[in-house]
């Protein structure tokens, strides 16, 4: 992986960004929601899916899509309707925050449901350090990668993309709250203590997409089609969404696998709130449905997400640019260079 040719794409990008999403604001400023604005914003839109792919480093592809492909180009759809976080009247610097990373600022709301915290405070900091520890300890496991049993294999994985998650969302939130001096919401929420998948996919894990995935989704095909259908549809846009970052990790067509994954969880999480709203049916304790709930996202995550995640040598590529930035820090130019 050549660091200097990334490092070089990524002023570009930002450069690109940046404008766009200053068009963005302009636009916003200057045109009611509606149509006309979905139209003066369909070539930032269109253009967005395809900047990641300007980065050959799979990891700073998948970083930009996320960032780029999902979020920003969710909030700027919403924007289109004037929905979402972002609004015209913000400062600049606010709006193209909150376009451009992976935050929100909390709203009463989600201060009553769940507590906030200070990106900067010395609590988060430190739990933050443990988890870069513990990320810098599980990738130095790879080395050993072919003395590794499989099935454990899919496990350090598990931990590898919640670790890497919590620390790619943490620097962003540290960085915002750095530049605009607000607390910021956590985005995650202790997702091995779910008891059900309703508290895992909507309060706990990824909060960042679930808010983009609401208003965007859900709530507009709950008013017309009911709560099952805009369960499942929020999950279908999410397994299409998984599907193109899938596709920023492995440059392969997609084989409908991780769409099927979440069409799968769409489905029981529907079932489950229909369950759930027959009162005076039986309730498994709160320990054995955490342990059935994490169980359920483990195995069909073994079964149609992981899977989907290894095609085309991505595991290899992966690997060897991890190896790669271990030796750009630590000075090894062997690992640098192979």
């Amino acid at each position: 992986m050549d660091f200097d040719l990334e490092l070089r794409t990524v002023p570009k990008v930002a450069a690109v960004v940046i404008l766009s999403v200053t068009y963005a604001r302009f636009i916003s400023s200057h045109f009611r929601p509606g149509i006309p604005r979905l139209l003066l914003l369909l070539p930032v839109l269109s253009l967005f899916p395809f900047l990641p792919m300007l980065f050959t480093s799979i990891h700073f592809r998948t970083n930009a899509g996320f960032f780029i492909s999902w979020l920003c180009l969710f909030k700027l759809i919403l924007l289109c309707f004037g929905q979402g976080p972002l609004d015209p009247s913000l400062p600049f610097i606010s709006f193209l925050s909150l376009a451009s990373l992976p935050v929100k600022f909390p709203t009463t709301s989600d201060q009553k449901n769940q507590s906030s915290f200070h990106s900067l405070s010395p609590k988060y900091l430190l739990t933050t350090g443990i988890k870069a520890a513990l990320f810098a300890g599980l990738v130095s496991l790879y080395r050993f990668r072919d003395q590794i049993h499989p099935y454990l294999f899919l496990v350090m994985l598990c931990f590898h993309i919640y670790l890497s998650l919590e620390l790619l969302l943490a620097t962003a939130a540290i960085m915002a709250g750095a530049i605009l001096g607000m607390e910021l919401e956590p985005h995650f929420n202790k997702p091995y203590f779910s008891s059900s998948l309703r508290d895992f996919w909507g309060r706990r894990w990824n909060l960042m997409v679930s808010a983009i995935l609401r208003p965007s989704v859900y709530i507009p095909v709950r008013s017309c089609m009911g709560r099952a259908a805009a369960v499942i549809a929020t999950f279908i846009v999410s397994g299409i969404m998984h599907e193109l970052m899938f596709y920023y990790i492995t440059l392969l067509p997609p084989n409908g696998e991780v769409l099927l994954f979440f069409i799968l969880h769409g489905i029981c999480t529907a079932v489950e709130g229909w369950y759930a709203q027959h009162g005076n049916w039986w309730r498994p304790p709160k320990i054995l449905a955490t342990i059935g709930t994490v169980t359920f996202v483990t195995c069909t995550s073994f079964w149609l997400f992981f899977p989907a995640m290894l095609r085309g040598g991505a595991q290899e590529n992966g690997m060897m640019e991890i190896e790669a930035m271990i030796g750009l820090f630590t000075g090894d130019m062997y690992m640098v260079k192979n």
